[in-house]
């Protein structure tokens, strides 16, 4: 009689935080792959398993649904105290009543639990296997000039 092992079930862990100042938005219009956005990172912080800056000339590639929602395609550098960068990629989606959604475009303050904003995180770097070795989900806030999170290791 064999005995089939049940997969482990994934807890939260808190990990880091981010905290990204963002440029002025790029509003490439409709394209062939629906209403393209581009909001540069401009600087920022990361605190918690890794700290540093938010590094300029990343950014978050996004596309506007037919529904109001947002594809999101973050991706930005940090650079640690001790000068090791790290490569940080979000993919998320953000979505809410369309009233709420605008509200968050004109920069205006939104309750966070007005609308819906996770992303999915991955990390590179040559020097801290641990960052790679682990999926992070991302609780979100959309701010006028900022986004912030708090990443969760998934176990």
């Amino acid at each position: 009689m064999s005995s089939v092992a049940e997969p482990p079930v994934p807890e939260l862990e808190p990990a880091f935080e981010v905290d990204a100042e963002l440029g002025p938005l790029e509003d490439h219009g409709q394209t062939s792959v629906g209403h393209r956005r581009i909001i540069p990172v401009v600087g920022g912080t990361i605190t918690g398993m890794f700290e540093g800056e938010l590094l300029a000339g990343g950014a978050d590639w996004q596309v506007v649904r037919a529904d109001g929602s947002i594809a999101l395609d973050a991706r930005y550098s940090a650079r640690g105290a001790d000068g090791e960068l790290v490569f940080i990629s979000a993919r998320g989606v953000r979505s809410g009543d369309p009233e709420v959604l605008e509200a968050l475009l004109r920069g205006e303050e939104v309750d966070p639990s007005r609308y819906y904003f996770r992303t999915a995180i991955t990390i590179e770097s040559s020097t801290r296997p641990e960052l790679e070795h682990s999926i992070f989900v991302g609780s979100c806030i959309r701010e006028a000039n900022r986004v912030r999170y708090i990443a969760y290791r998934v176990t």
